[in-house]
């Protein structure tokens, strides 16, 4: 047995849009260590698109925002795969349609709709597989490394992901009335994926992000999926309701001499 001690567990991945998904290298990571994934797109255009990326592991098609639809999913997995050793939560959206604005000009539409989706979704996954869970199960979802830095371009996506980390919390107080499932949050500061393309600015910032980080190298997808792969297993069972920032040092480094002596010469 590996040291993950995750053969032939059964963990259920939401959100994969390609092979730059965090999600994919999760599914991948788990895959090497025995599991076995089972797959959950939005919609049947993109399980479609990801057949041959993801071989012969099952997909299902299920739009989160739809109860209905997720209680089709329950009851398709509970005929499938009746036991669910860990869920990953890897499903986050934000209309930047507008580009940035600043925060006090957020629209409510646009806010709740990215609770809904980024947030709200982990309840309601939760709520609807629950009884598909094993009791010592671990959900994880994919947060960011800090909620309270005011990056203008990222704008409302910061609180939606505070909300996030704090229903970890309360998702496993509630759910250890009946189980010992563990909730947790990968934390990774900026990664190269196709959804973070969408954001307004977030070149940049990625950019700056490898300046800052001590190794001079940004955080690779691969080393958030790692830390995705341990909190999915038994190893790390005394590790609950926490976010794990995973940020290769970015946050030690923002007063390096380097990045000051450079920011200052430019005023």
């Amino acid at each position: 047995m590996s040291f993950l001690q995750l053969e032939d567990k059964t963990i259920v991945i939401f959100g994969v849009a390609n092979r730059k998904s965090v999600a994919y290298h999760i599914g991948k990571t788990v895959t090497d260590a025995g599991a076995k994934p089972v797959y959950v797109v939005r919609s049947q255009q993109r399980k479609d698109e990801l057949q041959r990326l993801l071989g012969e592991f099952p997909i299902y098609v299920c739009d989160v925002e739809y109860p209905d639809q997720l209680d089709a999913l329950r009851d398709q997995l509970q005929q499938e795969h009746p036991q669910l050793h860990g869920i990953v939560h890897s499903i986050a959206f934000a209309d930047y349609e507008e580009g940035p604005k600043p925060f006090h000009e957020t629209s409510k539409k646009q806010f709740l709709r990215a609770v809904d989706i980024s947030c709200f979704s982990l309840i309601s996954i939760a709520n609807a597989l629950k009884d598909l869970l094993v009791e010592d199960a671990s959900v994880i979802t994919i947060s960011i490394s800090t909620t309270t830095m005011a990056s203008e371009n990222y704008g409302f996506m910061a609180p939606v992901k505070a909300a996030l980390d704090s229903s970890l919390a309360f998702l496993t107080k509630s759910f250890s009335k009946f189980s010992k499932v563990r909730f947790n949050a990968v934390g990774p500061s900026l990664l190269k994926t196709s959804a973070s393309a969408g954001i307004p600015g977030y070149v940049d910032s990625y950019l700056f992000a490898e300046k800052v980080i001590p190794r001079g190298e940004a955080l690779q997808t691969q080393e958030a999926a790692n830390v995705a792969a341990f909190l999915l297993s038994p190893r790390s069972s005394g590790i609950c309701a926490q976010t794990v920032v995973v940020d290769a040092g970015m946050r030690i480094n923002y007063f390096d001499n380097a990045i000051i002596k450079n920011t200052l010469s430019e005023e």
